[in-house]
């Protein structure tokens, strides 16, 4: 009896400190990737090593980033339905313990970056000193906080593009800085009704935001996407490489993925971009056929 309890409070600390990580929201460095698959490098395999070493450093430099946030929002975190067993907030995890994690996820994925190119690397510095400004300043400012989410994806692209030495195509920075504005202003929408009153106990900038208001960007941002998106597929550019007017058609997967995901929140099934992608299956499908159809076109295989 007393070893299985000994097993389960270890299990529980081990998944506490895994939970600090947040792998899940790994999903989200996949953004490092998109220069390799659309720059058509895919094949290369100093290219696809490159891109991945960017991508584990973006994953390490995120995990640093969380886990002090965790610290730093664990007071707040504690009026949220779901973020309190977080397991800082939770109390699972001491803030010591958190912040030595940071600490170490943060300078391996400086070491890693630098390893690949110091350009790299500052911007790996770049999104570690925003995530900093963020923190303490930005996500209490209405507007400036969605925006600065919206900068961390384009960071991203920025360091895939820089990890394989291609420069970044302006229309495709341009399609994730809009797409990640979206999706920001989504999920604002959706802890504004989801916390209510309470709302401003965990994010004190939803005060300033309303339902209206934030379904009205949603939707100015959703059509600019799309048009974006579908200018990135027809720039001359990307006709030069693909040859065709064939990644055109993947508009179809982009535009079922966004309405979908606004269904959802409006629907109040999802909120986190990240949680909503890996859970619901229409979603994942969407995703997937149109990465599918993309390389299909990019690469032409037969």
């Amino acid at each position: 009896m007393k070893s299985t309890t000994e097993a389960l409070s270890r299990g529980t600390v081990i998944g506490a400190w895994l939970r600090l990580l947040r792998p899940q929201q790994w999903v989200k460095n996949a953004f490092v990737l998109t220069p390799l698959v659309f720059s058509g490098r895919f094949t290369d395999l100093r290219s696809v090593e490159q891109a991945l070493a960017a991508f584990v450093a973006f994953c390490l430099v995120a995990s640093g980033v969380y886990a002090g946030n965790d610290v730093v929002d664990r007071h707040a975190d504690r009026a949220h339905p779901t973020k309190r067993h977080r397991p800082v907030a939770a109390g699972l995890i001491p803030v010591g313990g958190a912040l030595a994690v940071a600490l170490t996820c943060v300078g391996l994925a400086l070491a890693i970056a630098l390893a690949v190119h110091p350009a790299l690397a500052a911007i790996i510095a770049t999104y570690l000193g925003l995530n900093v400004l963020y923190t303490l300043w930005l996500k209490r400012v209405v507007l400036l906080d969605v925006f600065t989410i919206a900068a961390f994806f384009v960071l991203r692209l920025l360091a895939g593009a820089t990890a394989i030495a291609v420069a970044p195509s302006i229309w495709l920075l341009l399609c994730g800085g809009l797409l990640a504005l979206y999706l920001g202003f989504a999920k604002r929408r959706h802890e504004l009704l989801l916390l209510g009153q309470q709302s401003s106990e965990h994010r004190s900038v939803l005060t300033e935001y309303s339902p209206m208001f934030l379904d009205q960007m949603s939707t100015v941002l959703l059509s600019v996407t799309v048009v974006s998106y579908i200018m990135y597929t027809v720039s001359q550019q990307k006709l030069a490489e693909v040859g065709s007017y064939g990644l055109t058609g993947s508009t179809v997967f982009v535009l079922y993925g966004v309405f979908r995901y606004l269904y959802l929140v409006h629907q109040r099934q999802g909120g986190s971009p990240t949680e909503t992608l890996l859970t619901d299956r229409s979603l994942i499908a969407a995703v997937l056929l149109w990465f599918g159809y993309c390389a299909l076109v990019i690469y032409r295989p037969f």
